[in-house]
C-alpha cells in the first residue's frame, strides 16, 4: 500500500508584498519631489537662483531619453530587453547620486566666466534619468504579480511626493513669519513719512540640506531592498508563480504550485459583452479587449491627465495658493499631496473600469484645473482674495483636482494592466509625453513672456 504524502508549501503573505510594492513604488518619483520641496533652502545658496526651477525642467525632459530608449527596444525588439537589471541599476545610480548630493550641492565651477553649481545640475540630470526611466520599467515590472498589487504599487508613487513633502514640513522649509517692519521715506530723520507693513521672514531650517539629501539616499535604498525582496521572497516567489500560472505561461516541467483561492476580478469595460472572450479580438492592441478609438481614448486621457497634474498646474501652485496666504500655500500643497495617495486606496477597493466614468471624471478634474489656472492668471488679486472662503475654495480645489485625477491615472494603469506587458510598457511612456507636452507649454509662460504674478505671502494689496 502506498503512502500519500502532502507537500505542503509556504503560504502566501500578501500583506508584505503589499508593503514591499509600496516602498518600491515610492522610489519611482522621490528624489526629484524631494529636489522640487527643497528648492527654499537651496535657492539661496547657489549662483543660479531662483532660476533654478527652471532649468530642473528642461533637465527632466532632456532625461527622457531614458524612457524613450526603453520605450524603442520594446517597440523594435521585443522580449530582448529584462526590466530587473535596469530598475537595479537605476536605483543604484539613484541612491549614489543622492548621497554625493548631499556633500556637492553648493559646490561651483566656472564655466567661461560665470560660476554654475555644475555639481547640482549634473546630478540632477542623472536623477531625472532615475525617475523619468522609471516610468517604463517599473509598471512592467509589476506585471510579475497579481493585479491588486498595481494599485499599492501606485499608492507608493503617490508616497513619493507626500513623504518628502512632509518631511521638508518637519525641517521647516519656506516657513513664513510675517512680521511688522518700517519703512523710511524721504530720506530724512527730520522730514520723513513712515509707513507700516509686514515684511516676509523665512524662518531657518530644523536641520540642513545635506541631511535631507541623505534621506532622500535612505529612501532610495529602502526602493531598492523592496525590489530585491519582491525578486527573492520566498512568498513572493510564490505569488509571481501563481500569477504566471493563471496567466498560462507556465515553464514547462516547473512544478505544479498551490493556486490562490481568489476568483479573478470581473471587469466590466465599456463595449465588452458577455462571451467576448470567445470571439476575435477588437483590435490587436494588448489582448485585444478594446476598439482602436477606445485604446486612442485612454492614451489621449493619459497624456491629458498627466500634463495637468505632473506639468502644468504645479507650475502655477505657488501663484494660485500665496495670494491667499502663505497658510493657505502649505495648506493647499500638503492636502495635495495627501490626496493622491488617498485616491489610490480608493481605486483600490472600488476600480471602477469604466471609460464613460473615466471621462466624466477626466472632465470634472479639468473643471478644478481651470479654476486653478482662472485664480494664478489673476494673481495677486484673484476673487475673495480677503476672504476665507477664497482660502477654502483653492484649497479644495486643489485637493479635488489630484483625487479625481489621480484616481483615473490608477484607473488607466489598470486596464492597461489587463492588456499586458506592452501596454504598460506604453503606459510609461505616454505618462512622461504628457508631463513633457505639459512642461513645454507652460515653461515659456511662466519663465520666458512672466504671464504670472506671484502674491505676497504677508502683503495683498487689492481694490
Amino acid at each position: 500500500m502506498t503512502e500519500s504524502r502532502t507537500i505542503l508549501y509556504p503560504a502566501p503573505m500578501p500583506m508584505l508584498t503589499h508593503v514591499l510594492a509600496c516602498l518600491f513604488g515610492i522610489g519611482s518619483w522621490v528624489a526629484i519631489n524631494g529636489m522640487w520641496v527643497e528648492l527654499p533652502l537651496i535657492v539661496p545658496e547657489i549662483p543660479e537662483g531662483w532660476y533654478l526651477p527652471s532649468y530642473l525642467t528642461i533637465i527632466i525632459q532632456m532625461a527622457n531619453v531614458g524612457p524613450l530608449f526603453v520605450t524603442l527596444m520594446h517597440r523594435f525588439r521585443p522580449g530582448s530587453l529584462d526590466e530587473r537589471p535596469v530598475i537595479g541599476g537605476i536605483v543604484v545610480l539613484g541612491m549614489v547620486a543622492t548621497f554625493l548630493l548631499a556633500f556637492l550641492w553648493k559646490h561651483t565651477m566656472a564655466v567661461g566666466s560665470v560660476a554654475h553649481s555644475v555639481a547640482l545640475l549634473v546630478l540632477s540630470f542623472l536623477l531625472s534619468i532615475v525617475d523619468c526611466t522609471s516610468s517604463v520599467t517599473f509598471l512592467p515590472f509589476m506585471m510579475r504579480l497579481p493585479s491588486q498589487y498595481l494599485t499599492t504599487y501606485f499608492v507608493g508613487e503617490g508616497l513619493s511626493g507626500l513623504v518628502p513633502a512632509l518631511v521638508a514640513l518637519i525641517q521647516g522649509v519656506g516657513v513664513v513669519r510675517c512680521l511688522n517692519a518700517t519703512e523710511l521715506r524721504n530720506g530724512t530723520l527730520e522730514n520723513s513719512s513712515w509707513t507700516h507693513e509686514l515684511q516676509a521672514h523665512y524662518q531657518p531650517a530644523r536641520f540642513s540640506a545635506q541631511v535631507f539629501f541623505l534621506f532622500l539616499s535612505a529612501m532610495m535604498a529602502v526602493c531598492l531592498g523592496a525590489f530585491c525582496m519582491l525578486n527573492l521572497h520566498p512568498a513572493v516567489l510564490l505569488e509571481q508563480k501563481s500569477e504566471r500560472y493563471l496567466n498560462g505561461v507556465v515553464r514547462k516541467g516547473g512544478p505544479e504550485l498551490p493556486l490562490q483561492t481568489s476568483v479573478p476580478e470581473q471587469k466590466p469595460m465599456l463595449g465588452h459583452t458577455p462571451g467576448l472572450e470567445d470571439k476575435e479580438p477588437l483590435s490587436s492592441f494588448g489582448k485585444g479587449t478594446y476598439r482602436y478609438p477606445q485604446v486612442v481614448f485612454i492614451f489621449v486621457v493619459l497624456a491629458w491627465v498627466n500634463a495637468l497634474t505632473n506639468a502644468v498646474l504645479p507650475s502655477v501652485q505657488s501663484y494660485s495658493c500665496l495670494p491667499y496666504g502663505n497658510q493657505a500655500y502649505h495648506l493647499g500643497a500638503t492636502m495635495a499631496a495627501v490626496a493622491n495617495p488617498a485616491a489610490c486606496l480608493i481605486a483600490m477597493y472600488m476600480p471602477i473600469r469604466s471609460l464613460v466614468l473615466m471621462g466624466a471624471l477626466t472632465a470634472l478634474g479639468s473643471a478644478f484645473a481651470s479654476y486653478i489656472m482662472a485664480v494664478a492668471a489673476l494673481s495677486p488679486c484673484p476673487p475673495l482674495v480677503h476672504s476665507s472662503l477664497g482660502t477654502a475654495l483653492i484649497v479644495i480645489a486643489w485637493v479635488l483636482f489630484v483625487l479625481v485625477l489621480s484616481y483615473v491615472k490608477v484607473i488607466i494603469g489598470v486596464i492597461l494592466r489587463d492588456e499586458g506587458h506592452s501596454a504598460l510598457v506604453w503606459c510609461g511612456a505616454v505618462v512622461q509625453l504628457g508631463s513633457m507636452i505639459g512642461a513645454m507649454a507652460m515653461f515659456p509662460l511662466v519663465s520666458v513672456y512672466g504671464l504670472f504674478t506671484s502674491g505676497d505671502p504677508c502683503n495683498t494689496k487689492c481694490i
